[in-house]
């Protein structure tokens, strides 16, 4: 049927109505007193979101943008950083350290497992000298729907005194507690198209006052992506460049509703969804692919061993248009991942689940007696 698409992928998420109606309104000018006004508000509730009292910058980038965004501001070419590599995603921080001439150590685990927090710890440790100058972490590894543990690698990092914690936290924020300040950390990178609940187009920079202060003595060349450029727009309620204004009117009634539903609830329907999700695969006799206590709060992903995953994913496109999400690199046709972030809501697992489970029976599965999935789905969420 038309216009009965289901996005169950890890980004882009689904959008609300009100957000997309606000984003079809006519643009004003960026420079208006209007718009500083929205700028304004945009960036108070960005610091509630990441749980800051400092600087939050907008860019007009991909998640990705705002990570290069945050090496290249905060380091200098020949410096040496621990980069935390357990999927598509630290590889490729690991390529971007690289490309801006940094001396990348690499911690490292097998896809599909989380990282190893004591690994960081001994290096850390070792690091007499203090040469180390930034720790740079993936939150949730998208790929594998692996939840590193950031928690107890910061705190490592913390110890050392002089490195940054930088932080990939694109498919983190909004559906797990990242308590910035609290915390301490120091680079926080994320994307509108994914727990934000916006299309793709901008990114997100959370800076503390420690980095504030590496920027000072960072040489790698910046221009459009220089953050000291964007701190000085945005304390004046503006930008340096051309901003998305539609997306940013998006992104404006995006934040109000996340307000509205508040931090903790959010965070515990990211978990509640994530948990019946989980529930659901093993009821349907799928394997899942990231361990319990490290999965992930914004996709799962899944390894089917009788059914090919790319049929699995064919199907549910083409018999219920509903979109599920492939493996990367070697992982591509072994698994699939079901995205539960943002915009998505139980009643959205449970069509998931149902749809997934006559497709199953489509292509031959006979791993799990009819109706578990959508029975241990439901008893996570009558709890």
């Amino acid at each position: 049927m038309q216009d009965k698409h289901m996005l169950m992928i890890p980004g882009p998420t689904p959008v609300p109505e009100s957000v997309l109606l606000a984003m079809a309104k006519h643009p004003i000018g960026h420079r208006s007193g209007d718009f500083s006004q929205i700028i304004g508000q945009i960036t108070e509730n960005l610091r509630w979101l990441h749980q800051t009292q400092h600087d939050v910058l907008m860019l007009t980038a991909s998640g990705t943008g705002a990570m290069e965004a945050g090496i290249i501001n905060f380091l200098s070419a020949g410096d040496r950083v621990l980069v935390g590599n357990n999927g598509k995603f630290g590889e490729r921080w690991v390529k971007i350290a690289r490309t801006f001439g940094l001396e990348v150590e690499e911690i490292t685990a097998e896809w599909g497992k989380p990282l190893d927090p004591e690994a960081f710890k001994a290096k850390l440790e070792a690091d007499k000298d203090k040469t180390i100058k930034a720790v740079i972490i993936t939150h949730s590894e998208t790929s594998t729907g692996v939840l590193n543990d950031l928690q107890t690698i910061n705190r490592y990092v913390k110890a050392h005194e002089e490195a940054l914690i930088m932080v990939d936290a694109v498919t983190s924020l909004g559906a797990v507690n990242v308590p910035i300040d609290e915390w301490g950390l120091d680079m926080v990178a994320s994307g509108s198209q994914k727990g934000y609940m916006i299309p793709p187009g901008l990114g997100f920079v959370a800076v503390s006052p420690k980095a504030w202060k590496a920027y000072e003595n960072a040489t790698l060349p910046k221009f459009y992506l220089d953050l000291g450029a964007y701190k000085k727009a945005t304390d004046k309620n503006s930008s340096p460049f051309t901003p998305p204004v539609n997306l940013m009117y998006g992104l404006k009634v995006a934040l109000e509703i996340m307000k509205g539903e508040g931090l903790e609830a959010m965070f515990a329907r990211h978990q509640r969804l994530t948990q019946a999700t989980r529930a659901g695969m093993k009821g349907l006799g799928l394997s899942l692919f990231a361990p319990d206590e490290s999965a992930s709060f914004a996709v799962t992903a899944v390894m089917p061993s009788t059914v090919e995953a790319e049929a699995i994913r064919s199907t549910m496109k083409k018999e219920f248009d509903i979109a599920l999400a492939g493996g990367q690199d070697h992982l591509k046709g072994k698994i699939f991942r079901i995205g539960h972030l943002g915009f998505v809501s139980e009643r959205d697992v449970l069509t998931a689940i149902a749809a997934l489970e006559a497709t199953l029976q489509k292509l031959g599965h006979d791993g799990a007696k009819s109706g578990a999935g959508m029975a241990a789905a439901a008893q996570v969420f009558s709890q």
